[in-house]
């Protein structure tokens, strides 16, 4: 059972690379194929809406508020979550070192050395400080394109300014919720290495499921 605490050094190590890569992967198909990932489309469908606003059109200047709107209070519930989390975080590390001793029962674990102890929550910490810093940059350009598109047609900027602030805004927004969505293996990590390599297995195969859509051999 000795040989179980060095699955620290590799369960969980590839874990992170792991998710890392399906972003990757994800990124290349944004990039190349964004008509097979919902947030290809999504994307492909707001630049389009976005050039057909005029400024003379009351509702569509009310539905556009009202989708940034949307998209405002979710960004804003994610950096909520993140500093809650990270101060959560800070207070149990205190404890945890205190407490430490209860977990080296089990080799399932993982270590419990300072070392070990003060990588699993820096770790965590990392991440969630990324995510808690995108979703508040995201709020920023989100608040500044309501200004914008209000705008269209008065004061519009040239070379699509407003467009550049709304997917800013937006990309920052899918930033700041997916490094959230890293950070939550890693807080599973004081429980062992096997609950990471678990969690991340899971978390992967959901955001295949949301990320791309399914291709239908036949259109009916």
């Amino acid at each position: 059972m000795g040989a179980i605490v060095y699955l620290d050094s590799i369960l969980v190590p590839l874990s992170i690379f792991f998710t890392i890569g399906y972003h990757a992967y994800l990124w290349h198909n944004l990039r190349h194929k964004p008509f097979v990932t919902a947030i290809g489309i999504n994307m492909l469908k707001r630049r389009a809406w976005l050039q057909e606003l005029n400024q003379g059109d009351d509702k569509k200047g009310m539905l556009a508020v009202q989708s940034l709107r949307n998209t405002l209070m979710f960004t804003i519930l994610t950096a909520t979550i993140t500093i809650l989390i990270t101060l959560s975080l800070a207070a149990l590390t205190n404890n945890a070192f205190k407490a430490n001793h209860i977990l080296t029962s089990s080799d399932l674990f993982g270590s419990q050395s300072g070392r070990i102890m003060v990588l699993k929550y820096g770790s965590a910490s990392i991440f969630l400080v990324a995510s808690f810093l995108c979703s508040s940059m995201a709020v920023a350009f989100l608040v500044d394109a309501n200004f914008l598109i209000n705008a269209i047609g008065e004061f519009s900027p040239a070379g699509g300014y407003t467009e550049a602030v709304v997917e800013r805004g937006f990309t920052l927004a899918v930033v700041g919720n997916r490094v959230l969505c890293i950070a939550s293996p890693l807080l599973l990590w004081m429980f062992g290495p096997l609950p990471v390599a678990i969690s991340s297995l899971g978390l992967v195969w959901g955001l295949y499921q949301l990320d791309f859509v399914a291709t239908f051999s036949r259109i009916v």
